[in-house]
């Protein structure tokens, strides 16, 4: 009678589960596999993987020193990665002596705003005299139309503020963030995959990168923007270890000590202060006042960042988990990087906003005290209304502009390098700058906004692989970072009739490097693998990336602006559209 009356309940509940796990069932075939049960901690806060004891022993390494190597490789190994960017990004700096490409912009913008406050009308071509006046060359007094934020300039601007009105001195902060966005990508590429090998990994293939490479020599703005929004997620990242961690400690555990899922703890718990979101927002702000499509990078961060609550509160055992985020998490979430993100890009525009009204300040500055009077807003203080007068006037201009120039690009291309951008380019002839007695024919000295080619190449397919990985396996780390990819790519095409480059590309080559990163682990093999796979993984992988140095190390002449024979210029043309 009792299993009679058992039987129906028993078959009910399998069911049920069936039904639940239908869709993973359904997708098998497309390679999904269900998360192994585990502790709950170890979902909520992963640890660090660790060499296997076999390599220490066949190394001859004492357990005790191998520790040791262990606790220090999250910092050394990323130190030492960052010591060759450092060197690659800094040799040579000045050369070109030259005013190259949106430079004449830039450069000019940051050393009138750390003078004036604003930007200047400069004289047309007056950058032969900046060259050899440099610092002591008059500053205009008129204000200029600029249709960029600030901040960006601010931060090339400190550079000539330190060393000079001179090509060294507009690019040198460039290099610095370009330097240390390396060191960044290390470690968050080991806080996202769990390896320090990884994220190592990740950050060299960065300080190889063609493109991020030539944007940390060159004074543009899209470089800072691309350091701000990787410190943004960065910071995110972190938020996330934490808030999990605080998550774990606040469920219960059973009898053998496991801590387990709890629903009313996991839809209850409040997350305490965190701190940093609100350093991401600081970066998020940062990212928008250097360019306007840093807004979206907020928003589809901002966003993910939701998500990755709404997935810990789940694997923490609620039932209802976006309701929970919802009630808990989505206002904090909000009040710590929104308005903080809008305030500091008010604050970046505090120079104009101290500016004269009286006609000699910033371009509009007094706007609303003369063109902006009886309107129904005149009760907001002038600078706001003559404020949201120049921002609107600079949003009609990006959408509007479509001026036809050589080097503009659509996205489509642009992950598979199709038409790079030449920043400078020279024919010396024998003899002269750099180009060898001995050559019969002129020389080419060219900067060539151009990413190491089989880097790009090999990130097409791993994009491919971190799809697949986050749809079919919900891989988070593969969603975050298309997510990174996304912020940084798909708002291009909204604007593909506009007039749009390649190195905005820079943007989102960090998250590139990540997806490669995570594809060439998969190559290597999963822990547990079998000798042999793991020689066949080491092999591919190791030829693969040897490739892309060499890659990068053929093109450092086309990179640097060092006179090269015609020829093997030629050789470097892989393309007809990189001409």
């Amino acid at each position: 009678m009792t299993s009679t009356a058992s039987s129906p309940d028993t078959r009910e509940g399998q069911a049920a589960e069936e039904q639940q796990l239908s869709w993973q069932r359904r997708l098998r075939r497309f390679g999904h596999v269900a998360r192994p049960r585990e502790d709950v901690t170890a979902r909520l806060v992963p640890p660090y993987t660790e060499p296997s004891p076999r390599l220490w022993l066949l190394l001859g390494v004492p357990r005790a020193a191998a520790d040791q190597m262990v606790r220090w490789s999250g910092w050394v190994g990323p130190l030492l990665i960052t010591l060759v960017a450092g060197v690659t990004r800094f040799w040579n700096l000045g050369n070109p002596k030259a005013v190259i490409f949106d430079e004449t912009y830039y450069a000019k913008d940051a050393w009138s705003l750390i003078h004036r406050g604003f930007e200047t009308s400069w004289p047309d071509k007056i950058n032969d005299d900046v060259l050899r006046q440099g610092g002591d060359i008059a500053i205009p007094h008129d204000a200029a139309y600029v249709v960029h934020p600030p901040v960006g300039k601010y931060v090339i601007g400190i550079g000539e503020w330190l060393f000079g009105f001179d090509p060294f001195g507009w690019r040198f902060m460039t290099a610095v963030l370009g330097t240390l966005s390396v060191l960044m990508l290390c470690r968050i590429g080991r806080r996202l995959f769990r390896s320090t090998f990884l994220g190592c990994l990740a950050g060299a293939l960065l300080a190889v990168d063609g493109l991020h490479f030539v944007m940390s020599r060159t004074a543009l703005l899209d470089q800072v923007l691309m350091f701000f929004v990787l410190a943004a997620f960065g910071c995110f990242l972190i938020d996330r270890d934490k808030a999990r961690a605080r998550l774990a400690a606040a469920l219960p555990t059973d009898e053998d000590g496991r801590v387990r899922p709890d629903a009313y703890v996991a839809e209850t718990a409040r997350l305490g202060r965190r701190p940093w979101r609100w350093a991401a927002g600081l970066c998020l702000g940062l990212a928008f006042g250097t360019k306007w499509n840093g807004l979206y990078v907020m928003v589809l961060l901002c966003l993910m960042t939701v998500l990755w609550d709404v997935g810990a509160r789940r694997v923490a055992g609620a039932s209802r988990p976006y309701r929970a985020v919802l009630k808990r998490d989505v206002l904090p979430a909000f009040v710590s990087t929104v308005p903080v993100a809008l305030a500091v890009y008010v604050l970046s525009w505090l120079g104009w906003i101290l500016s004269p009204t009286d006609g000699t300040g910033g371009y509009y500055r007094n706007w609303a005290a003369t063109d902006g009077q009886g309107g129904s807003w005149d009760w907001l203080p002038d600078w706001v209304r003559s404020l949201w007068h120049y921002e609107h006037a600079v949003y009609e201009f990006h959408v509007g502009l479509s001026s036809p120039h050589t080097y503009q690009s659509n996205p489509w291309s642009w992950i598979v390098d199709g038409r790079p951008v030449s920043y400078f380019y020279e024919s010396p002839l024998p003899g002269k700058d750099g180009c060898p007695v001995g050559t019969t024919e002129k020389c080419a000295r060219e900067v060539l906004a151009l990413g190491t080619p089989l880097l790009w190449w090999a990130a097409a397919f791993a994009l491919l692989y971190v799809l697949w990985r986050w749809v079919f396996r919900r891989d988070w780390r593969a969603g975050a970072i298309l997510c990174g990819v996304a912020a940084g790519y798909l708002p291009w095409f909204f604007y593909q009739e506009r007039t749009i480059f390649y190195f905005y590309a820079v943007v989102f080559v960090p998250f590139l490097c990540l997806a490669l990163a995570m594809m060439i682990g998969a190559i290597l093999g999963p822990p547990g693998s079998s000798e042999r796979r793991r020689i066949v993984g080491a092999a591919s992988s190791g030829v693969l990336v040897l490739l892309i140095f060499w890659n990068f190390i053929y093109f450092w002449p086309i990179y640097t602006g060092t006179a090269i024979p015609i020829d093997s210029w030629r050789s470097r043309m892989w393309l007809d559209t990189w001409v």
